[in-house]
């Protein structure tokens, strides 16, 4: 993270490594997990380094990294919501004087483990644009779920 100056008028909320997820085993029955909350005011992008170890052979795991442009709950609008889920953007064929449809949705991903040893990757960047205040990101077993294996999520995040 490069050094910004004392006098920054918007300081970053953050200081690096972040834990989002302390290694810990993933829920039974593939609920999703409770995330925590961590500001990143300030934060231009982030990387994200998970590492999961499977409980039997065929485990999994799926997480969805979720936003809110909001500092607090009570800065939330009647209606709108506090939470943002990830996207996925497909864009829709372009034909000459004809208006294009593109599709949108909600996205999670899923990572299948390949061996019984711990696996480490890398997600990211991710692009916060400045504009995001706060940050979590939910997981659950989606392999075997009744033998749930073990999660571990920290992040390193840039101006």
């Amino acid at each position: 993270m490069p050094n910004l100056p004392i006098s920054s008028p918007h300081p970053v909320g953050f200081s690096n490594p972040v834990t989002i997820k302390a290694s810990a085993a993933l829920p039974a029955a593939g609920a999703w997990d409770t995330p925590t909350i961590h500001a990143v005011a300030g934060a231009g992008s982030i990387v994200l380094s998970l590492t999961y170890t499977r409980g039997a052979a065929g485990g999994a795991f799926d997480f969805q990294v979720q936003t809110s442009i909001y500092a607090v709950a009570a800065n939330v609008p009647a209606g709108a919501g506090e939470w943002a889920n990830e996207a996925i953007y497909a864009p829709g064929a372009v034909v000459a004087g004809v208006d294009t449809t593109s599709l949108v949705q909600r996205e999670f991903e899923r990572y299948t483990s390949q061996a019984a040893a711990a696996e480490t990757f890398t997600f990211g960047p991710i692009e916060l644009g400045h504009v995001i205040e706060r940050l979590r990101v939910t997981a659950r077993e989606s392999g075997v779920v009744g033998t749930p294996g073990t999660l571990a999520i920290v992040a390193e995040l840039y101006t």
